[in-house]
């Protein structure tokens, strides 16, 4: 029985437009305007990543609410506008444009915000610092859940984690990547974006891959920290974390499959 305290774990994938996965994840003949909510009841959270590249009106915002089940969540990608400039601290109009867009329509299905940074984006602490004092922790009464993609290795240090901490904000844990892999937890959620699906893997991952980031979830609902895990902080255990655990890029065409194994062994657990 799950402790009342602990945190949900939502697992998903990128985006729901793939024409690889028609007749591999949705079924043949499958019209494509019901691909949303075919993926929506097989998945229990999806990372919307068109919010990236441009703005979207919010008509689709409740229209994608609409086509979801309740208990459905979603993420979204901030815009590149916001993160891809030299000076952060000049990117508030960015963020109050995206913020104003109409993401509200998502309502109570509105997840955590993803800033993703390029790889070529160095740490530069008081510039990073001005970024974070930019996110809102609400807009028109709703509350927003911010996490930062950071893609550099000059971001894994302590000082940053503590940065991050200080301003409430999640640092994407990204898995099975190039990219550096920061386990500290600074928010009361976890956003991990898990990259090494493989053509080989009928699920993606392999059996142990599938129960290792089930595990690894499992321990941060609970507020806990994985011990194959190294930290750049101390550890700071709370009652329960929820759980963000998209499955990104790798070979993407068995990216649904590795969610949905990753899924059915959170619940046989």
């Amino acid at each position: 029985m799950r402790k009342p305290s602990a945190g949900s774990v939502r697992v998903g994938i990128g985006g729901w437009i793939f024409e690889p996965w028609r007749g591999v994840f949705y079924p043949d003949g499958l019209p494509q305007k019901r691909e949303l909510e075919f993926a929506s009841r097989k998945l229990s959270t999806i990372e919307i990543n068109g919010t990236y590249y441009g703005s979207q009106k919010a008509e689709a915002f409740a229209r994608w609410h609409d086509e979801t089940p309740s208990n459905f969540v979603f993420s979204l990608k901030g815009p590149r506008f916001a993160t891809n400039r030299r000076v952060l601290a000049e990117a508030a109009p960015s963020i109050e444009r995206f913020i104003g867009s109409g993401i509200l329509e998502l309502k109570d299905k509105l997840g955590p915000i993803n800033w993703q940074f390029m790889p070529t984006k160095t740490f530069d602490p008081d510039d990073f610092a001005a970024f974070l004092r930019l996110l809102p922790a609400t807009h028109e009464g709703r509350s927003l859940r911010h996490a930062v993609e950071v893609r550099h290795e000059s971001f894994k240090e302590r000082s940053f984690v503590e940065l991050a901490r200080q301003h409430k904000v999640a640092i994407v844990l990204a898995g099975d990547s190039h990219f550096p892999l920061i386990a500290d937890q600074t928010a009361d959620f976890v956003y991990a974006r898990i990259m090494g699906t493989s053509a080989e893997e009928l699920l993606g991952y392999a059996r142990n891959s599938i129960e290792q980031w089930a595990g690894r979830a499992n321990v941060w609902r609970q507020g806990g920290y994985p011990d194959d895990l190294a930290l750049l902080s101390a550890k700071r255990p709370v009652a329960g974390r929820d759980v963000f655990l998209n499955v990104i890029s790798g070979f993407k065409e068995r990216n649904p499959a590795a969610a949905m194994a990753i899924i059915d062994r959170l619940r046989q657990a």
